[in-house]
């Protein structure tokens, strides 16, 4: 199966395409893909829109952005936006489609790598179907800049997986204590058993800037307390009646309100990204990230 879906997307792409280089210690090397999970501790705090506000406004930046629905089991990027794609990451795991016949446009220019829902076996993908995306999406690295993975909520295999193989993580937090409390638990799981210690806080859905520093100080005292921790404040977005009526109208917010106080938030977290630069390194690579996902899948 893996070689059919990497002779299909190479014939689809090119396999001799040059790659994008950049120096590193004296020689050339891939151009690095800044790999972020968007993840929370519990649902309904809008990380999704997040997600995909941000990949709109990374790509009218002009970064080559992707952003793949991590949430195998209840994917709803697709739904978010209005597209109804054919083909979805189902297809590519089975051996049927290559990843080039999968990959849809978005709006502002992103590209769409849609899950699926109801499948119950996309909740948990074994290590085979791991290996099937190493295969296939470690191609995508060289004409990526940004690959945003919003992930389902909560501490399921999967989203642990795609979070410890990323590069950097967002958590997405709203005021609500119970958002709060779930997003404590998901960073002390992270890193208390994965050794993750770098964490960009968002806080959603904040009423005005000071309701969002205080969130983001009952996260930050908890994690530097219990956990000796430091995290950092990314950002917060504000609460915004527009956000519900771009979900009504199935479009992202930044396409159809731009000036939308929301979308203007996002727009500044997004600069912020652009103007982070991580140090680059091996784990860095999307080839890293997705052999990550295998890796911590094993036993």
């Amino acid at each position: 199966m893996l070689r059919r879906m990497k002779k299909a997307s190479e014939e689809k792409n090119g396999s001799n395409a040059p790659l994008p280089e950049v120096a590193v210690e004296g020689r050339l090397t891939r151009r690095p893909v800044r790999v972020i999970a968007i993840t929370s501790g519990k649902g309904g705090v809008g990380k999704t829109n997040v997600a995909t506000n941000l990949a709109y406004h990374l790509s009218q930046m002009r970064k080559k952005t992707l952003i793949l629905d991590a949430d195998m089991g209840l994917a709803n990027i697709d739904v978010i936006l209005g597209i109804a794609p054919k083909y979805n990451l189902y297809h590519v795991l089975r051996g049927e489609k290559a990843l080039a016949d999968v990959i849809v446009d978005g709006p502002g220019g992103m590209k769409i790598l849609p899950a699926t829902s109801g499948i119950p076996e996309m909740a948990e993908l074994s290590r085979g179907e791991k290996l099937a995306l190493i295969d296939e999406l470690d191609g995508l690295g060289s004409d990526l800049d940004f690959m945003l993975i919003d992930t389902a909520a909560g501490i399921a295999g999967n989203v642990i997986y795609f979070n410890v193989a990323a590069r950097e993580i967002i958590v997405v937090v709203s005021p609500e204590p119970t958002s709060i409390t779930d997003a404590y638990a998901l960073i002390k799981i992270l890193y208390n058993n994965h050794g993750e210690k770098r964490f960009m806080l968002l806080v959603n859905m904040a009423k005005n800037s000071n309701e969002a520093r205080e969130v983001f100080l009952k996260v930050s005292n908890a994690t530097s307390h219990f956990l000796n921790l430091s995290i950092e404040y990314l950002g917060y977005v504000l609460e915004d009646v527009r956000v519900t009526e771009a979900v009504r109208q199935q479009k992202a917010l930044a396409e159809i309100y731009p000036d939308a106080r929301a979308s203007k938030c996002l727009q500044s977290i997004a600069r912020k990204l652009c103007r982070l630069q991580p140090e680059f390194c091996e784990s860095g690579s999307l080839k890293f990230f997705w052999k990550s996902i295998v890796d911590k899948g094993r036993g």
